[in-house]
C-alpha cells in the first residue's frame, strides 16, 4: 500500500472488473479536453475490447483507494508495423477530481517499472499542447522532448499541436 498526502492506495494490475471506471474517466477527458482526439464516448465494450487486445507485453494498471479506481495508465504498440514491436506508446488518465495529487507520477513510475521487464526498448509519449501538467511528469521521469507536430488534431473548432517525448529503457 502506497501513500499520498491524503489517500493510502495501491497500483495493479487491471481487471475487467475495472473497465467501467476507466471508461469514466477516459470519457471525461474525451468531453471535456483535446488530450485524447476521440470526440465520442467509448463505450464498456469497446474498453474491455481494448484490454483484452492489448496482450500480456502492453501492461495496464490502475490506482485505487478504498475501492475506487482513481486512474490508470497503460502502454500500446506505437505502430503496427513489425520493425517497431519494441515502441510502445504511453497513456495515463486521472480522474479529474483527482489530479495535481502525484497519482499520475506513481502510476506512470509503477509502468515504466513494469515495462522494463517486458520487451520494449523505447516508450513514446504523445503530449497535446500546451500541457504543462504532462510535459513537467514525463520530464521528471526521464522522457526528452523530441518533436512536435503543429496543427495536427483539429477538436472543440480548433487545431491543436503534439509533442513527442521517449524515455529510452534497452531491455532489447
Amino acid at each position: 500500500m502506497n501513500k499520498s498526502p491524503e489517500f493510502e492506495y495501491q497500483i495493479r494490475a487491471v481487471s475487467l472488473t475495472d473497465v467501467p471506471a476507466i471508461a469514466n474517466i477516459y470519457n471525461w477527458y474525451v468531453a471535456n479536453t483535446t488530450v485524447t482526439f476521440e470526440v465520442e464516448p467509448v463505450s464498456e465494450n469497446t474498453m474491455v475490447q481494448r484490454v483484452k487486445e492489448s496482450g500480456d507485453s502492453n501492461p495496464w494498471i490502475v490506482l485505487e483507494s478504498a475501492g475506487q479506481i482513481l486512474g490508470y495508465a497503460y502502454v500500446s504498440p506505437w505502430k503496427s508495423r513489425a520493425a517497431y514491436a519494441q515502441a510502445k506508446e504511453t497513456s495515463v488518465y486521472i480522474h479529474h477530481d483527482f489530479n495535481g495529487r502525484g497519482f499520475g507520477l506513481a502510476l506512470m513510475a509503477k509502468l515504466i517499472d513494469k515495462a522494463r521487464s517486458e520487451p520494449i526498448h523505447v516508450l513514446i509519449a504523445g503530449i497535446t499542447l500546451p500541457n504543462e501538467a504532462s510535459v513537467a511528469l514525463h520530464e521528471k521521469l526521464g522522457f526528452s522532448h523530441i518533436g512536435r507536430f503543429s496543427e495536427v488534431g483539429f477538436k472543440f473548432d480548433q487545431y491543436i499541436d503534439v509533442g513527442y517525448w521517449q524515455l529510452l529503457i534497452g531491455n532489447t
